[in-house]
């Protein structure tokens, strides 16, 4: 990585821009940056890390104080920041939160922080235009770029590239863990990691395999017990603890020996139950023929006894028969001696009705007689029927008359009515204009009246934000001060607690002598004065404790600072967007705009009542007009169908008053012609069917005589009386057959060869059903049992199976299972590994060697070859993981000591080689994140001349390898010796401005 070029514009001390070009000191490939105490030189590196990380060290991740106090509100602040990385070149522009001066009315608003990151393309590349091409153009995205093009966490950074203050010596003395965190971003093993956790994985799962098998045989073997407990038993049983192949196979020869016998036992119970079942089919035939023979002989007498009522049933069937025969002509002649007697009655009734007519009531009707009446009555109706179609006519020409008279007296009234409103609606048509005019104007300040009351009631719902948002920004600076002195507390607290642990390292490894045995420093065996100390030891669990509080505070005031952000933020939003006017000038403007509003609403309600008032006038008014048209056509109609029907009225009153003689009308007259017609025709029918029914009652009692001759019957009543129901017949019919079938049925029993010379006495079959249900109870349960037996041998079968495949399974899941297990632990630093290292620490143990090798070329050289750096191996405090840890030797005592134990000066030289042979081996590892550019602030002070001699003349060193380095120092001795420097002064205003760059000849 190579930092190129830095732009910076009230930043810290820096009111006005400021352009640094660090390329210019490639040729020198180190420089010197140069000024007053307190005039900026530290805030060039703070730049540089802000611009990559949106935070500076020394202000605990604080942005507050990163703009400069001498900023106008109109004052931009920025940082802009040109780097290489990968043959490739970035810039990033960034900016904090800060107060500047609002765009529109006085006073000022937060500036949100800003962020954007832009690459340079190629002239070369395909389709690259030559220029800076954006690449993130918001904080959150810039920051997730960066994390991806620069692996290295703010933390490393500041260990091998930017050596702040205070955070030099971090990497020379960091623990194991923060040490290969560093060193696997800059080499890129986490693949060796990942290698670690996928062994772990597949022995974890090879595990998980091989007790799966051991369960699954645990379950076969149970299963396989219960096969063989056999049934009603109460205990399983037992299996083995070490299971084996051979004891399924043994239980399956068990088995199959019992499924055996059990066999034979059921083939010998089914040929028992078959003999038995022989023997009762033989006594069930006998007693079945005894049965038979003593039931005919029963049913034989009971027939015999039934005889004489069979033969009185005989005699009856036959009179019935006879007298069925004769049935039919009893009941014509019934039937026609009941008709005549209503024919006989009708008759009388028509002569009295039709003597009502008749002016002689002695006078004989004939049938002649009745039709030359009926002729001449019918020819009086025929000439009257017009005359009386007419009347009748009468009363609706009256009703028509009366509606056609009430019709036209309302359509005369119409017509007035109509001409009355064509007279007044042009007046009210001139009235509805003016008022809707009126209301149009009105209607149209609507849009602009909405407008402004939208305007102010989104000013005032930001004015109240504004109020609510002020108290959580205090609230939010409270909660930050609070986070920040936690924050403070925890930091103070872990360092005491690692000062006090370096402190009693002594007194720990002092405890852990023996008398006799040789001292884990220096070896000796003999330990006059070992460390005492009266505090309480400070553990490894202290440290991590105080770590994870630290941590917790830096996330919580983190957390603090983005809160004070995102409000600050949305109070300058709600401030623009509530304006300069207060909430009661709102409020009040916010009244008389809702008035403005409704007045213009209601005048636009009243615009459409009055547009449609308007419309319905018109129609009106033009309807008016065809209809006053219409109604005077109608009324003459009506008067000319009025004088039409008075003067047919007239007509029929003629021609009734001739036609109706002596009654009170034509229609009364016609009424008594019809009725003494009627009266005729009745008589006439009346007559005619009485002669009809005497002449079938004659026939109907002729033929009764003749069938009673031929039946042999005296007269009717004995032919009724032999007569029965055609279902009493036939229930006779069946009696009497039944009873002959029956007798017929026993003599064929008791005449049937082999029902003779059988027993008397009954056959007793109980012994030989006994016989069969007890040897058919055996057949049943030998059956059960080697259906049971055949059942468990099948499953059995399977489990073998099933154990013998679980079984090949499991040893090859073993050999696997020994050898992953064995490369996993090997990897992961476990057991046989004596050192402890996992193979990741491995690869960068020797990455480290190869730093360290390089940092001794140059600690020799600064240090007189006094102290070289070693790296240790060694299985660490209380077994932790080991292989990234360092020792200084002293040559001077020939021991290693751990780096903690040097002076402040020897700190400085140690750290310093170290970072440069770290840049040096970074830089030439393929794949690696190449170090171009290192800054060191200040320590050179500590050194001695001498010493300081030897310093410069090594980092002078580093100019053939392409190097370029930066160094901030206050020695007058280092401005004589480094020619190329960066001179920062400070204006009589009291900011700070960067001067020429001064660079060799």
């Amino acid at each position: 990585m190579k930092i190129k070029r830095l732009r910076i514009a009230g930043f810290g001390p820096y009111k006005n821009e400021q352009v640094i070009d660090f390329e210019r000191f490639d040729a020198d490939g180190i420089f010197l940056i140069t000024g007053k105490t307190g005039a900026g030189k530290s805030s060039i590196l703070d730049a540089v890390c802000f611009a990559l990380y949106g935070s500076v060290p020394r202000y605990e991740g604080t942005e507050s104080p990163l703009r400069s106090d001498h900023c106008d509100p109109d004052d931009l602040t920025f940082v802009e920041l040109e780097f290489g990385l990968n043959e490739s070149d970035y810039r990033i522009y960034r900016t904090p939160r800060y107060e500047k001066a609002k765009k529109r009315g006085v006073g000022t608003t937060m500036s949100p922080p800003d962020a954007r990151l832009d690459i340079r393309d190629l002239p070369g590349e395909p389709g690259a235009p030559g220029g800076w091409r954006s690449v993130a153009a918001k904080p959150v995205d810039v920051g997730n770029e960066l994390s991806r093009i620069l692996p290295l966490k703010q933390d490393q950074f500041l260990q091998v590239i930017l050596l702040a203050q205070n955070r030099f010596q971090r990497f020379l003395l960091a623990r194991t863990d923060d040490r290969r965190g560093v060193l696997r971003t800059l080499f890129g093993t986490a693949r060796f990691e990942h290698l670690d956790l996928e062994l772990i994985n597949r022995r974890k799962g090879l595990d998980d395999e091989v007790l799966s098998v051991r369960q699954s045989l645990a379950g076969l073997a149970t299963t396989a017990s219960r096969q063989l407990q056999p049934a009603g038993a109460s205990g399983l049983p037992v299996v083995p603890e070490v299971l084996d192949r051979g004891w399924f196979t043994d239980a399956l020869v068990h088995l199959d020996d019992s499924l055996a016998h059990a066999v034979d036992a059921a083939e010998r119970c089914t040929a028992a139950l078959d003999a038995a079942t022989a023997k009762l089919q033989s006594d069930e035939e006998l007693r079945g023929r005894q049965e038979r023979r003593a039931a005919a002989h029963t049913a034989w007498t009971v027939l015999d006894g039934r005889e004489p009522g069979v033969t009185a049933d005989r005699a009856a069937v036959q009179a019935a028969n006879r007298a069925a025969r004769v049935w039919p002509a009893l009941q014509a002649w019934q039937e026609a001696d009941a008709a005549l007697e209503p024919a006989l009655a009708a008759e009388q009734l028509a002569r009295e009705a039709w003597r009502a007519f008749q002016a002689d009531p002695a006078a004989t009707e004939t049938a002649a007689n009745l039709t030359v009446v009926s002729e001449d009555l019918l020819g009086r109706l025929g000439s009257l029927n017009d005359v009386a179609l007419a009347e009748k006519q009468l009363p609706g020409i009256e009703g028509e008359i009366a509606l056609l008279q009430t019709d036209l007296d309302r359509q005369a009234a119409a017509v007035l009515e109509t001409q009355s409103r064509l007279e007044e609606l042009p007046e009210r048509l001139d009235a509805v204009d003016v008022e809707l005019a009126e209301a149009a104007l009105g209607a149209a300040r609507e849009p602009e009246a909405r407008a402004r009351l939208e305007r102010l009631q989104a000013a005032l719902a930001a004015s109240d934000e504004v109020r609510r948002l002020d108290a959580d920004l205090s609230a939010a600076h409270l909660a930050d001060a609070v986070s920040a002195g936690e924050n403070t507390a925890a930091a103070v607290h872990y360092q005491t607690l690692v000062d006090r642990r370096l402190a009693g390292h002594a007194v720990e490894l002092a405890s852990n002598l023996l008398p006799g045995l040789p001292c884990e420093v220096c070896g000796s065996t003999v330990h006059p004065a070992p460390a005492t100390g009266d505090d309480e030891p400070v553990t490894e669990a202290d440290i991590v404790a105080a770590r994870l509080r630290l941590k917790t505070g830096q996330a919580r005031l983190e957390q603090t600072h983005a809160g004070i952000g995102t409000v600050a933020t949305r109070l300058a939003e709600a401030r623009v967007r509530a304006g300069d006017r207060d909430t009661e000038q709102l409020g009040a403007d916010l009244a008389v705009a809702e008035e403005t509003l409704a007045a213009a609403g209601s005048a636009g309600l009243r615009e459409k009542s009055l547009g449609q008032d308007r419309s319905r006038l018109r129609a009106e008014l033009d309807a008016a007009v065809r209809t006053l048209s219409g109604l005077r056509s109608t009324r003459d109609e009506v008067a000319a169908q009025l004088a039409e029907r008075r003067s047919a009225r007239l007509a029929i009153d003629d021609r009734v008053e001739l036609q109706r003689g002596d009654f009170a009308s034509v229609g009364c007259r016609v009424d008594r012609l019809h009725a003494e017609l009627a009266a005729a025709r009745t008589l006439d029918e009346a007559l005619g069917l009485s002669r009809e029914h005497r002449s079938v009652l004659q026939a109907a009692d002729a033929s009764v005589q003749s069938q009673l001759v031929r039946e042999g019957f005296a007269d009717e009543a004995n032919a009724v009386s032999a007569h029965r129901a055609e279902a009493d017949v036939r229930q006779l019919d069946e009696r009497i057959r039944s009873h002959d079938d029956e007798v017929a049925a026993a003599r064929s029993v008791l005449a049937e060869p082999s029902l003779a010379g059988l027993p008397a006495d009954l056959l007793d079959l109980a012994p030989a059903r006994d016989a069969v249900a007890g040897a058919a109870a055996e057949r049943d349960a030998a059956l059960a049992a080697r259906g049971s037996l055949g059942e468990r041998v099948a499953v059995m079968a399977g489990l073998v199976a099933d154990a013998r495949a679980h079984f090949d399974a499991g040893d090859e899941l073993l050999s696997r299972q020994a050898q992953v297990r064995e490369l996993s632990a090997a990897v992961h630093g476990d057991e046989p590994n004596t050192k402890r290292m996992r193979l990741e620490t491995y690869v960068l143990a020797a990455q480290l060697e190869q730093i360290i090798a390089a940092a001794n070329n140059r600690l020799r050289t600064m240090t007189g070859s006094r102290y070289t750096l070693e790296h240790d191996d060694s299985v660490q405090y209380r077994g932790s993981q080991s292989g990234l840890g360092l020792m200084i030797r002293d040559a001077h005592t020939g021991r290693a000591r751990p780096t903690h134990s040097l002076s402040g000066g020897e700190t400085f030289l140690a750290s310093l080689a170290l970072a440069l042979g770290l840049a040096e081996v970074v830089s030439n590892q393929a794949g690696g994140i190449a170090l171009d550019t290192l800054f060191v602030d200040e320590g050179f002070g500590s050194l001695d001349s001498a010493t300081l001699e030897t310093a410069m003349s090594t980092l002078d060193g580093l100019r053939a390898g392409g190097r370029t380095i930066g160094l901030i120092s206050h020695v007058d001795s280092m401005k004589e010796q480094i020619p190329a420097k960066l001179v920062i002064t400070v204006s009589p205003q009291g900011y700070s401005e960067i001067g020429d760059v001064v660079v060799s000849g």
